[in-house]
């Protein structure tokens, strides 16, 4: 009796816990294709490879297919064709025909607010392709010598299994950043001295500190990350501009928005071995002051071009804690062209015409800053006979420098203590030091001595 009663319950249980496969996507990125498997309930794996032909197995343990894999579009991808079978009678066999040999990777991932049930990621890396993605420095020869272009790196938020936010009439935030990006590509690669690079050319996934390493990859000069995000709120409106905080951000819609973002790598699927890189993050204390304050002065002449296509959030560039602008060897931003919770902005946001409007507001601002500050060794930097931001920076700032005189700045509505480094040209670095500052908040009527030798 106990044996069959324990006959029975392993039955149930194994019954319980099988895992049916409701729905399979694929993405084609540059380097990569990524399967994403929907599962009702989660499932051991194994995945391996055949040749001649070129084939991908994975085996799902106690697992059945609800899915017809013959009616997976798989066009334009390193897949040819899907098929499954049985094995063992109780597992799933999924066979991926493939173009080329490729090398597979696999990680399950759990339910989250995006997707509510357990998922498998398959990405099946091109490691040739991989090698080449990054672009290459364009040099201009002039005069006998060689000057390059400046280098914008462009990151069009979101893609592939992670759409971003959803606006009113079911507009995509991924598709909408990624139209703005483009056209500001095209704008870019018409001004003589500038190369855009784009972080992402098409309808996939990237890890957020993936961008950014592509974009190092690239030896860009700057990084701008292009977003339209939702509020909890559909009153909510406005175009803003983001740096870096790791302090805490300076509203709670600043707060709010970072926390959203960083969930992108929740949703589009990070592997478990992609762990930062502390080493490369942690910089002098000279290098990072030069980016974060050549990133608000960027920021500035963004939100000032911005405000003449759309209202502004706010008038100042804020700060928060976006994982994806984690790259202090670069100025970088993040731009969140409008709210696409507001049904009015998602509506503005949607058209072409307003699309290119708010790419020439970016595109203005950030040709404006590096036509001032040209990094040396530019076409740029020996046209108009300047020295780069950093070496700028870097006069002004140290650690090893006689005492300043200083004059008194008294603290404004708005004012972050980064903007005041800015406006003074001063490194944060000096004006903690000269007042003894344990932290870089500021409060209005607050009088600080600000350097000035």
């Amino acid at each position: 009796m106990m044996v069959r009663l324990f006959f029975i319950l392993t039955m149930m249980m194994s019954a319980l816990t099988q895992a049916d496969v409701k729905d399979v996507r694929v993405w084609q990125s540059p380097d990569k294709t990524r399967l994403v498997f929907d599962l009702t309930e989660p499932s051991e794996h194994k995945i391996f490879t055949l040749s001649n032909p070129d084939r991908v197995v994975i085996d799902l343990m106690a697992a059945k297919s609800l899915k017809n894999v013959a009616e997976i579009d798989v066009k334009g991808t390193n897949v040819k064709a899907i098929r499954t079978g049985k094995r063992n009678k109780k597992d799933l066999r999924i066979v991926l025909d493939v173009s080329q040999a490729l090398s597979p990777k696999s990680f399950p991932l759990k339910p989250n607010k995006k997707y509510p049930f357990h998922r498998l990621v398959v990405d099946l890396e091109n490691k040739q392709a991989i090698k080449a993605v990054a672009a290459p420095v364009k040099h201009i020869k002039q005069s006998g010598s060689s000057k390059r272009n400046i280098i914008i790196a462009i990151d069009a938020g979101h893609g592939g299994e992670d759409p971003g936010a959803i606006g009113p009439g079911r507009i995509y935030e991924k598709r909408i950043v990624l139209a703005i990006a483009r056209q500001l590509e095209k704008l870019l690669k018409k001004e003589p001295g500038f190369q855009p690079f784009m972080v992402r050319t098409g309808d996939y996934y990237i890890g957020l500190r993936e961008r950014t390493a592509k974009a190092r990859k690239a030896n860009a000069d700057f990084f701008v990350s292009i977003h339209a995000d939702a509020f909890k709120h559909p009153s909510a409106h406005g175009s803003s501009v983001f740096v870096l905080s790791e302090r805490g951000a300076t509203s709670e819609a600043a707060r709010w928005l970072a926390d959203k973002e960083n969930e992108s790598d929740l949703i589009g699927g990070v592997s478990l071995e992609d762990k930062e890189d502390h080493l490369a993050m942690t910089l002098l204390d000279l290098s990072m002051t030069a980016k974060r304050n050549s990133s608000v002065q960027i920021g500035a002449g963004i939100l000032k071009q911005m405000g003449k296509v759309s209202r502004l959030h706010k008038k100042q560039v804020e700060e928060a804690a976006f994982v994806v602008l984690k790259a202090p060897d670069m100025p970088a931003l993040l731009v969140e062209t409008g709210f696409i919770s507001n049904p009015g902005e998602a509506k503005k946001l949607a058209g072409r015409s307003y699309q290119k409007k708010m790419a020439k507001a970016i595109f203005s601002g950030i040709r404006s800053y590096f036509k001032s500050h040209p990094p040396r060794g530019t076409l740029l930097a020996s046209s108009h006979g300047k020295s780069s931001a950093v070496d700028n920076w870097q006069s002004v700032s140290g650690k090893n420098y006689t005492k300043p005189g200083h004059r008194t700045y008294v603290v404004r509505r708005g004012d972050t203590l980064s903007a005041i480094a800015v406006k003074n040209r001063v490194a944060m670095s000096r004006i903690r030091r000269l007042n003894k500052l344990k932290s870089d908040n500021v409060w209005v009527g607050q009088k600080l001595k600000i350097p000035t030798s």
